[in-house]
């Protein structure tokens, strides 16, 4: 049997009568890029935390720091997304899951805070990863004119491996749009479940998901640019770590 195509179907009416097939997308997207971006400010400022943390002196906090990232890096995302949405509410006192699970957004706060622990786990790395590869005199001097050891991460440390980390940190910002579709096994309507209900009502499943994989196409693309653009305004001229890619 042909396949019947008709690009034209995102102009239909959808069944529910709201609007067309490309609002249905459109919300997707939407739904998407909140999902994302929350989930983001989350894992930029658990990960920056606890990145941090692993690389001080006292071995409690470090090692503290190592077991949650290895919690949940080594979970897969979408077992952890089950556990979120399904086990979490369980084991808070009765009252408090019961209202969790009464929230008319729960699928998506759920998927909030899923992707925000998992992504800071891959953040922390990376952020531990930038502060070590810092020349070790840039501490030394921190301390020689009298700096604390907060000032010092503050002042020195953080400023310079942010600028080191940022093009590991654009890829786990395109990782967390592109994870935010294991969302749709929670219930929520982002971009991949709104492609999957396109193809359910119409059977145009080549369309629908092309458009999908258009739009992710495009938005990713967005991202990098935008990060590249941040990259080279906050880059110091002549500043270059022994390891990294491109002209820190």
């Amino acid at each position: 049997m042909n396949y019947h195509w008709n690009w034209r179907i995102f102009w239909e009416i959808a069944p529910d009568g709201v609007g067309t097939y490309m609002d249905t997308l459109w919300s997707g997207l939407m739904w998407t890029l909140a999902t994302a971006g929350c989930a983001w400010i989350i894992a930029l400022a658990l990960g920056l935390v606890v990145g941090t943390v692993r690389t001080l002196p006292n071995k409690w906090v470090v090692a503290a720091a190592n077991a949650y990232v290895e919690l949940f890096r080594n979970i897969p995302l979408l077992v952890q997304m089950f556990l979120w949405y399904f086990v979490m509410p369980e084991l808070l006192p009765q009252a408090a899951g019961d209202w969790l699970k009464s929230l008319p957004n729960s699928a998506f706060i759920t998927a909030v805070l899923c992707l925000g622990t998992f992504t800071s786990s891959r953040v922390a790395i990376q952020v531990t990863t930038g502060i070590q590869a810092l020349p070790r005199g840039q501490k030394m001097a921190g301390t020689a004119i009298g700096l604390t050891l907060p000032q010092t991460y503050r002042y020195i440390l953080l400023p310079m491996a942010g600028r080191v980390i940022l093009p590991p940190l654009t890829s786990e910002f395109l990782n967390i749009i592109k994870n935010s579709s294991v969302a749709l096994t929670i219930g929520l309507m982002e971009l991949t479940a709104s492609a999957r209900a396109i193809q359910e009502f119409s059977f145009q499943v080549f369309e629908a998901f092309s458009a999908a994989t258009i739009i992710y196409v495009v938005v990713n693309l967005l991202v990098v640019v935008l990060m590249h653009l941040i990259e080279k305004k906050v880059a110091i001229p002549g500043f270059i770590v022994a390891g990294s890619s491109g002209g820190h």
